[in-house]
């Protein structure tokens, strides 16, 4: 039997944005009924607006079997497992004044919209834990991922002693528990990034490429998006726009075009939540047709876009898909 929630949607979400919404989760769930896989696309501060509330269970569940993500959002999730309780809220953000804002930074609260980030108990908790990691890496000459170093803080036990929230919403407690693939193109434009770049020209890191990014994250994506749909069709979930979902998404044109693996099937579902109106000349506003001429979607592929806030839709995507 259906959950609340669905049985709500499937009552009252009958046209226009609502519509979409609706269409998009029947989709998501036909794709996955099909035994298709999806990879789900995280830009923005979704971390900070806690969607592993739902997104964990999406992945305990199966129901996401890849992730690519901006560097703020892999780092973030673990921001607000490790310091939840000190969070602040400002609901009132549209009205701070530049002094406001300037009094916040002199407590080392950082705001994202509404929600203000401590910089010693979060941002800093985690560097202490990944430095260990980054210069023992380093040492041994070892290389991992960004989403690597971050599955293995969370597996050694050093940050649990500081879990505020209930690990089980999570959505990287949750990755890392799946061993979940995982893709952050640009990693270097994060908070991590930041101080991993400070570490190297301080020398506690000795060799810059102890963590790996950018190119041989697309060589990791090539190989997991060749030997996935050889048996399987692969949809793309994306939520905002962005790098997150750019980046990824060029897999299937590079491995046609440039690796000429012309047998590699087109991405089998797309869904976009965007606040982002259509317009000329931009990426996030392009409708999926456009994505045809890059030889990302096909004719037949079902292709969605949800024009809404991300952080109202996505739960309510996932609720459904769970049939909550």
């Amino acid at each position: 039997m259906p959950g609340p929630i669905t049985e709500f949607i499937q009552h009252h979400y009958r046209h226009f944005n609502a519509a979409a919404l609706r269409a998009a989760a029947d989709d998501y769930i036909k794709h996955l009924d099909r035994h298709g896989k999806m990879l789900v696309t995280l830009a923005g501060a979704m971390s900070t607006a806690e969607l592993g509330l739902s997104l964990a269970e999406m992945i305990r569940q199966g129901k996401v079997h890849a992730i690519s993500c901006t560097g703020a959002n892999l780092e973030e999730d673990i921001f607000n497992l490790v310091a939840h309780d000190c969070y602040e809220r400002v609901p009132h953000y549209r009205y701070l004044s530049a002094l406001d804002e300037k009094a916040l930074l002199d407590r080392h609260m950082n705001r994202v919209t509404d929600t203000c980030i401590p910089e010693g108990e979060a941002m800093r908790r985690i560097e202490k834990a990944v430095l260990r990691h980054w210069m023992e890496k380093d040492k041994q000459g070892k290389r991992l991922f960004p989403h690597e170093f971050m599955y293995e803080i969370i597996r050694d036990g050093s940050i649990k002693e500081f879990y505020q929230i209930d690990p089980k919403n999570s959505w990287m407690v949750a990755a890392a528990e799946k061993n979940l693939p995982m893709f952050v193109p640009g990693w270097e434009d994060s908070t991590l990034g930041n101080m991993y770049s400070g570490h190297c020209i301080s020398g506690d890191v000795k060799n810059v490429h102890t963590v790996r990014t950018g190119i041989e994250y697309m060589i990791e994506l090539a190989e997991w998006y060749t030997k996935i749909s050889s048996s399987s069709s692969i949809g793309f979930f994306q939520i905002g726009g962005g790098i997150a979902g750019d980046f990824p998404i060029c897999v299937v044109p590079m491995l046609h075009q440039d690796l000429q693996r012309t047998n590699v099937p087109l991405w089998g579902y797309f869904c976009q939540i965007s606040d982002s109106t259509t317009s000329f000349g931009s990426y996030s506003g392009a409708v999926p047709n456009e994505k045809i001429t890059w030889g990302k979607l096909g004719v037949d592929t079902p292709s969605h876009v949800i024009e809404s806030d991300a952080s109202i839709v996505a739960p309510l995507v996932f609720a459904y898909v769970m049939g909550w």
